[in-house]
């Protein structure tokens, strides 16, 4: 093999791994936005399970209508809290359709609440939809 051959190797190996990043051959493409409305969803309802309320309207947009609905499930949860220490909290949705637009998105989906505490429930289960508007680079519901 010359050394013209050996170059010519070279080359495209070095081609070969520009061309498919260093991740194993993989092609990497961003999260499109459909992908990130539906993780601000999945994460704002964790966030509510958790009971973090905080960080549940981190995923608003401050002073927006859902921003006030985080308010109103902690001031249920307080109110329990009144009477029971051990309170549990599950939020579920089960997205069934995403439609993005520019820098506003629709979701809709099946929800579900259960709120337990000393042996007593409040069940909620709708067919909710969801506005989210892009912040910056950030979805937010609002």
């Amino acid at each position: 093999m010359g050394i013209t051959n050996i170059r010519c190797f070279v080359l495209m190996m070095i081609i070969a791994i520009v061309l498919t990043g260093c991740s194993g051959g993989g092609v990497t493409t961003p999260i499109n936005d459909e992908a990130k409305v539906k993780s601000v969803i999945n994460e704002y309802y964790l966030a509510l399970s958790n009971l973090n309320f905080n960080k549940a309207k981190n995923y608003c947009v401050y002073g927006s209508d859902q921003y006030y609905a985080v308010s109103q499930v902690k001031a249920l949860v307080d109110n329990a809290y009144l009477y029971c220490n051990t309170i549990t909290f599950n939020a579920f949705i089960d997205i069934q359709n995403v439609s993005v637009s520019g820098n506003y998105a629709t979701v809709s989906g099946y929800t579900t609440f259960l709120l337990t505490y000393c042996g007593y429930y409040y069940n909620d289960e709708m067919y909710s939809n969801f506005n989210l508007q892009k912040v910056g680079n950030s979805w937010k519901l609002y």
